[in-house]
């Protein structure tokens, strides 16, 4: 068992980038394009903290190995009563960057749900429509 013996790998060239979205109220959606989020802009701590996930994935999944990251980007998109995040990262690696994409993306979420959780709750603390959805790698490049 154990990690994936890669050392007869060639380095490459290797790319993924992973999306997903998180459903909020219109009114949260307004209140972070107004820049009136009692926390801060939370998207702005979303790329900093899928950046920094993306780079400590060989820490939180056993199996992954520890790659050198030459870029993480996150992205995100507001739209009417979601956001969507996208995080692309790039190496030159004897294996895949899917999971750094993943968790990026991941985490890029859940700091979102984070800083906008005190509007999202109801009158029980509950939230009934607040959905982290969609995760998933939506491309991935080898050797090119």
């Amino acid at each position: 068992m154990g990690m994936i013996d890669v050392t007869e790998k060639p380095v490459i060239r290797r790319a993924a980038e992973a999306a997903g979205k998180i459903l909020l109220s219109v009114d949260t959606i307004q209140k972070i394009k107004d820049g009136k989020i009692k926390k801060g802009d939370p998207l702005f701590a979303a790329e900093i903290g899928a950046m920094n996930a993306a780079k400590q994935t060989h820490l939180l999944i056993p199996h992954c190995h520890q790659i050198p990251l030459d870029t993480v980007q996150v992205t995100f998109r507001i739209l009417k009563n979601s956001i969507e995040a996208r995080c692309l990262v790039r190496a030159q690696a004897r294996t895949g960057v899917e999971m750094e994409a993943l968790v990026g993306v991941s985490i890029a979420l859940n700091i979102v749900w984070d800083m906008v959780k005190y509007l999202e709750k109801d009158a029980t603390g509950q939230y009934p429509t607040t959905t982290i959805t969609e995760i998933r790698v939506v491309r991935k490049e080898k050797g090119k």
